[in-house]
């Protein structure tokens, strides 16, 4: 498929074709604003509202710093599954089975 290397180059930068084009996309920017602002009163609402629960931020990053060893564990775990299956040419489905682990773990 051959392109022509005589036809006009089209730039993906939209240029303001008049000013009533130009009143309607700041209109758009400035509704967009005020919906994103609403979204953060709303979030921060949600924090308050949690916070007041008991939770707080120190506690969900400590437990996201679990999960993140929870699952590179997790992961070595069935690296070395694989690679035990491979050696004794059985599947891992066999040695779940011989280890007395639920294929869901």
């Amino acid at each position: 498929m051959r392109r022509n290397c005589n036809s006009g180059f089209k730039s993906p930068v939209q240029s303001p074709c008049s000013s009533q084009s130009s009143r309607g996309s700041e209109f758009s920017l400035q509704k967009e604003v005020s919906e994103l602002k609403g979204k953060v009163a709303a979030l921060d609402q949600e924090i308050s509202q949690l916070e007041s629960e008991g939770l707080s931020v120190a506690e969900l990053e400590e437990h996201i710093t679990l999960l993140h060893e929870y699952n590179e564990l997790k992961d070595a775990g069935q690296m070395l599954l694989g690679r035990l299956a491979v050696l004794r040419g059985v599947t891992t489905k066999v040695l779940y089975a011989e280890f007395g682990m639920n294929l869901e773990d």
